[in-house]
């Protein structure tokens, strides 16, 4: 892990504060902050900071969300154009008290950036968005190159961890992806009490809903407040899992104890 320290760094944390932006890698406190915004990098989240659900992983605000700014596409484009990034990463909180969960400022967003940075590559790390397939084909109308939605955990514990998300919603979300010819990308966390038996079922069942790229990383409690970690995975493990992904049939596979869903996402437009 790369100290969150350096020219770049300090580069982008000015531009995100200077913009009123948020980012996943400090409001989620990834341990990769450093490496990703001394690249150049950054995981940037939509529709404010407060999310309308409170997962026992999540170290972002949960409560009432004030309402979208309409300056926040124009804000987040003209960053990124100052930042001179090719890549970008885009996720958001999950915004169930809006009618259509954020659908449509989601493609304004994504639209917004393209036309001022032309030549951009785009990841987009969406919710579930209630499975409703008319406001997942809004994101993919808006033209990102990758879609991303995260299982996050095995199914037995998803009701446990996720408070409001469903593991069957979740993989359809990304068949529908999938479907549509998107390069469809997931993430999966341990150490959370899984077995080893159930993470190889969620890669199967990932790679059968049509995930060409997967991301496996150790959870890591964010607080006190948060799920506890039950086990600490060993390197050798996560290796294991990424070999045995590949051979599955997976185009990427990122897999060791401090990966989360952005790491390297650059190299993923090419799955």
């Amino acid at each position: 892990m790369q100290r969150a320290s350096g020219s770049n760094y300090s580069m982008v944390k000015n531009v995100v504060a200077g913009n009123h932006l948020h980012t996943i890698c400090s409001s989620g406190n990834c341990p990769n902050i450093g490496e990703c915004w001394n690249s150049g990098t950054a995981t940037f989240m939509i529709l404010g900071d407060i999310c309308t659900r409170a997962c026992k992983f999540c170290a972002t605000k949960t409560g009432r969300p004030l309402p979208p700014d309409p300056q926040e596409p124009f804000r987040l484009a003209d960053s990124i154009n100052m930042m001179n990034l090719k890549h970008c990463v885009i996720t958001s909180v999950d915004r169930d008290d809006l009618p259509d969960g954020g659908a449509s400022f989601w493609a304004d967003t994504i639209i917004r950036i393209k036309d001022k940075n032309p030549d951009i590559t785009i990841e987009t790390l969406i919710p579930d968005f209630d499975g409703k397939g008319e406001l997942i084909q809004m994101i993919i109308d808006s033209g990102p190159d990758v879609i991303s939605h995260n299982i996050e955990t095995v199914e037995r514990l998803t009701p446990a961890i996720r408070s409001k998300a469903k593991y069957e919603r979740s993989l359809g979300v990304l068949r529908y992806i999938s479907g549509k010819g998107k390069i469809t990308k997931s993430g999966l966390m341990l150490g959370l009490g899984e077995t080893e038996d159930e993470v190889i079922s969620t890669i199967n069942d990932l790679y059968e809903a049509g995930c060409k790229v997967l991301t496996i990383g150790q959870y890591l409690q964010p607080g006190f407040d948060y799920m506890e970690a039950v086990e600490y995975i060993i390197p050798e493990k996560f290796e294991e899992y990424r070999i045995l992904s590949l051979e599955k049939g997976f185009s990427m596979v990122e897999s060791s104890p401090l990966v989360r869903s952005s790491f390297r996402a650059e190299n993923h437009v090419k799955a």
